[in-house]
């Protein structure tokens, strides 16, 4: 009996289960289901794939491309180069037949940039060219003039004319870069014109030391953007199509692509171009003070608490710097309230502005900080505009003034030296870079514009007088 009930209590509860088993299927299965998402667990190694829902909108280039490139030329120079004659030969055979000049051509980049056909380019691309020519995207070609040079910043100026508008670049802001950001060179490089390529902002504030001149100016925008040959004179652009920047030079042990390249920010370019449009040259502020980058070494020896900014070794007598308080050993930390950390960032400052700007000069003297009101000066050591006359540019020399130290250690009392000799009459009568000009015709000359008061309208024998830095006594004559 106890065995039955056992039994059949066993079979109500198989029964059981297979009922609510087959109710489940028919009313529970077939209804709507709650999903539940649990959290996964955050994973430190991932795979460096995009995910398949990465848009390609953040590093699209194309606006910048199409914008850009139609303003970007090829410039093509021509410079007549006498053949070559073997002195072998001639001593032999005597003297051999004048042989026909033969063109040498080079080819570079060029900027439009305003509507009206001014072009950007670098110094060394068009430099000691006979004939300059340009040529558009759209196979236009003109012949360029020359505005003007700058050697010490490599800019050039060109323009052309048409009766159309020319496409052209917008000023961008070079100071505005960051290191990282994505950055487009176009260019000609090979001749190939119309290229562009990307890549980012590597570093700024670069000194290579390739430019020549007592006053250059290098503070190069370093990218990786690839450049050759051929690219000198480009537009750096930012991803807006916006101008920061001349391209103008690679490293390479090869002379190809080596994975750096360097361009003139615009901040630099900007200045060059106003100058040469309004006055025909630059005017130069200078702020009148020997400068070197503040290192470990060099912060210990003078005991710094800083390692950054540009620490004055020296001030010019006179000059800006020493007028308003400046002295030996102060380190310089920002101009205008942009901070500089190297020489290279404090002379790309002091480009944006010309003589007779002031400037607020941040400086940090025995490990505190002061602020100075600097007013700028030209190489003269004046604040006037430094204008390019008649008679200055016959004789194709810059000139500058003299120390008082420089004038006792070569016991003069006056004079003016020549700091820069170019093509024109100095140069012709043999004169060098920093000759001291103390006479012209036996009178003294204490300046710049004591020789064009002397030489303007002049005409005849010019005799000069003067004397180098080594000592050496020096005469030359000329004509005008």
């Amino acid at each position: 009996m106890n065995t039955k009930k056992i039994l059949g209590t066993l079979l109500a509860a198989v029964l059981g289960g297979l009922v609510a088993v087959f109710v489940y299927a028919l009313i529970v299965d077939n209804g709507p289901q709650a999903v539940v998402n649990p959290q996964p667990k955050p994973e430190s190694v991932r795979f460096a794939n995009l995910p398949s829902t990465f848009s390609s909108d953040q590093f699209d280039f194309t606006y910048a491309a199409e914008n850009t490139v139609h303003a970007v030329v090829n410039v093509k120079t021509e410079t007549e180069r006498s053949g070559y004659r073997n002195p072998l030969y001639e001593f032999f055979y005597g003297d051999q037949a004048p042989q026909q000049q033969q063109p040498v051509v080079g080819i570079g980049s060029g900027v439009i940039i305003s509507p009206d056909g001014y072009i950007v380019t670098n110094n060394h691309v068009i430099e000691g060219s006979n004939t300059i020519s340009i040529t558009l995207n759209d196979n236009r070609q003109f012949d360029a003039k020359l505005v003007g040079t700058d050697p010490s910043t490599d800019i050039a100026l060109l323009k052309i004319d048409s009766d159309k508008p020319f496409p052209y670049i917008t000023w961008g802001n070079s100071d505005d870069l960051k290191l990282g950001q994505w950055v487009l060179a176009v260019g000609n490089p090979f001749n190939l014109t119309s290229t562009v390529t990307a890549g980012i902002v590597s570093a700024k504030g670069r000194n290579l030391g390739i430019l020549k001149g007592k006053y250059r100016i290098e503070s190069f925008i370093q990218t990786d953007a690839a450049l050759n040959p051929g690219n000198s004179g480009g537009a750096l652009v930012n991803t807006d199509g916006q101008l920061v920047g001349i391209n103008s030079a690679i490293i390479s042990p090869s002379g190809g692509y080596a994975g750096n390249s360097f361009a003139i920010p615009v901040t630099i370019v900007k200045k060059v171009v106003d100058d040469l449009k309004k006055y025909g040259e630059v005017q130069r502020a200078f702020l009148g003070v020997t400068i070197q980058d503040v290192t470990a070494e060099l912060a210990k020896k003078n005991d710094l608490d800083i390692l950054e900014g540009v620490y004055v070794s020296g001030l010019s007598e006179d000059g800006a710097a020493e007028k308003a308080g400046i002295k030996s050993g102060d380190v310089i930390t920002a101009i205008n309230g942009d901070k500089v950390g190297s020489s290279a960032e404090l002379q790309e400052q002091i480009s944006k502005y010309r003589p007779g700007d002031k400037v607020t000069v941040a400086v940090n003297r025995d490990n505190k900080k002061k602020q100075f009101e600097v007013e700028l000066r030209n190489m003269q050591g004046t604040t006037g505009v430094v204008k390019t006359d008649v008679t200055t540019a016959a004789l194709g020399a810059t000139f500058e003034k003299v120390s008082k130290e420089e004038m006792n250690r070569l016991g003069i009392d006056h004079g003016v030296k020549v700091a820069k000799v170019g093509p024109g009459k100095l140069r012709e009568a043999g004169i060098k870079d920093n000759f001291i000009i103390t006479t012209i015709n036996n009178k003294p000359v204490n300046n710049a514009d004591d020789i064009n008061n002397m030489l303007e309208g002049f005409s005849g024998g010019v005799y000069i007088e003067g004397v180098y830095p080594n000592g050496v006594i020096a005469y030359y004559a000329f004509g005008m």
